[in-house]
């Protein structure tokens, strides 16, 4: 028995918004993988504020991609994996500028923009379908994030 009757769903609903989350995994990907490279390069006398800042978001963006996967599975798609085919779906882009702490920043801000758009726009499709499951996962992945443009934002001095 496939998983959408199971779970309520129709499978057309479903195929969508698998679809649709692996759009969202590919920029939570290189949005990770930016992070990453932030936090390994970033230089000068704001090192020993983003160093840490940078680590705990990249673990907070690996967890989101776990469960953004796990929720592609439950309802019965496969998530994408490869970098190459994330890269031609992405929205946010490889990033060179790692080592300047304002860029760096700016960066993550713009990157949570991307994906809090996503969230958005998932969260229309999956309430119309009945989704609650993924509706909830976008809107707290939505109130965590906010949160966190606030606070780089308020780094940034804006």
């Amino acid at each position: 028995m496939k998983n959408a009757s199971i779970i309520g769903l129709k499978e057309a609903d479903c195929k969508n918004i698998s679809e649709k989350l692996n759009i969202l995994l590919a920029n939570y990907s290189v949005f990770y993988q930016n992070t990453r490279g932030s936090h390994w390069n970033i230089k000068g006398d704001q090192f020993f504020t983003l160093h840490p800042k940078f680590e705990e978001l990249y673990n907070s963006l690996v967890l989101k991609i776990d469960e953004i996967a796990e929720r592609i599975l439950t309802l019965g798609a496969t998530p994408a994996h490869n970098y190459s085919d994330y890269l031609k779906v992405a929205s946010i882009k490889e990033s060179k500028e790692v080592t300047d702490a304002n860029k760096s920043v700016e960066l993550i801000l713009n990157s949570f923009k991307v994906v809090i758009d996503l969230q958005r726009e998932l969260l229309d499709i999956t309430d119309a379908a009945g989704d609650e499951g993924t509706n909830s996962q976008m809107s707290d992945y939505i109130t965590e994030q906010e949160k966190e443009v606030w606070m780089y934002n308020s780094y940034l001095g804006k």
